[in-house]
């Protein structure tokens, strides 16, 4: 029997919930969690902002524990090993994207959270291939938030080969910004911070930004045209894009992770001359996943958390949903 916490209408207080995983499959772990970050998409999934959440809701999808038990052709986990678990808990394993080691691409591919039941609980199942090892060098107390917002960010770093000689932009200084930072910094990349909080300069120069420039001041913006070959978006907010693509050097990138509510608007004509892009990724796949935690645990970056035990979930989604995270909630067991 699995103790958790389930809301069971949109919007609603996470309560105590039982229920049981039945038989564990043959290529199948279970995870004792210690640690589950909150996520801003449990809070979307939670008020079925998608239109896919099926409730009883149980939440979580940056879980850290110890695999608790193993199925009978799991080989590469052991019982009692530190893992972590994001995103995506399972993918077919036989279409050409899971063959060729995009998993995260996988069309049929299920999400912790999404028609089954996540990490806000004492346990959480998941098919081997995504629970991914945690480096001896990382605290378990703060990682879980790489499995979803590092990863997030680390994943267009590989798959847009970035150089260590590129300028590269962040836009918004929060849960993925300020992780995108330090990846960016430790790549060796020149790293520019974009946020319309001016105090948040010392800070974002403290995580890895070379420099920090106020999204609110069109003469700030306007000094660094023609500047940047890679701006990597992180903000859940509609922007003035166009005024972006104009900060990108002939054929640089605008690149967006956060979810942004309305559709995207930008001019051609700048696009076609400076030979520049507009492009969205996903999370990364499990061997992505584990160069992150790699270089992570090289280069000591970790997030800035702030833990709530599990009986105060709720209070911690309500900090989420109307405060002022810095920068990462988690659960502690």
């Amino acid at each position: 029997m699995i103790h958790a916490y389930a809301a069971h209408e949109p919007g609603g207080e996470l309560k105590p919930f039982e229920y049981e995983l039945g038989a564990l499959g043959d290529q199948e772990v279970d995870i004792q969690v210690e640690y589950c970050g909150i996520c801003h998409s449990d809070l979307s999934m939670l008020d079925n902002e998608w239109g896919i959440t099926q409730y009883p809701f149980v939440p979580g999808h940056e879980v850290v524990g110890a695999i608790a038990a193993i199925g009978k052709d799991v080989s590469r986990l052991k019982v009692g090993q530190r893992v972590g678990l994001g995103w995506y808990s399972r993918s077919c394993m036989e279409c050409e994207w899971c063959m060729s080691g995009n998993q995260n691409l996988c069309l049929t591919a299920e999400g912790t959270i999404v028609g089954r039941h996540g990490g806000f609980a004492d346990r959480v199942r998941a098919h081997q291939e995504w629970v991914v090892p945690l480096p001896s060098e990382l605290d378990s107390a703060n990682s879980g938030p790489l499995f979803c917002g590092g990863i997030t960010v680390f994943n267009p770093i590989v798959q847009l080969d970035v150089k260590p000689t590129e300028r590269v932009g962040v836009i918004g200084i929060g849960g993925l910004g300020h992780m995108a930072l330090g990846f960016l910094h430790a790549w060796g990349c020149d790293v520019t911070a974009f946020s319309s909080s001016p105090d948040k300069e010392a800070e974002a120069r403290q995580l890895g930004a070379n420099h920090f420039i106020n999204s609110r001041d069109p003469e700030a913006l306007k000094a660094v045209e023609n500047s940047f070959d890679l701006i990597l978006s992180t903000v859940n907010a509609d922007l003035d894009w166009n005024q972006y693509l104009a900060l990108l050097r002939p054929k640089g990138r605008l690149h967006l992770v956060g979810v942004v509510p309305s559709p995207l608007s930008a001019q051609i004509f700048p696009m076609i001359s400076g030979q520049k892009s507009i492009s969205a990724s996903p999370l990364g796949s499990p061997v992505t996943t584990s160069r992150m935690l790699d270089f992570a645990a090289r280069h000591g970056i970790k997030p800035i958390t702030e833990i709530f035990p599990f009986a105060q979930v709720n209070e911690a989604m309500e900090k989420l949903r109307n405060g002022k995270p810095r920068y990462r909630l988690i659960l502690k067991h």
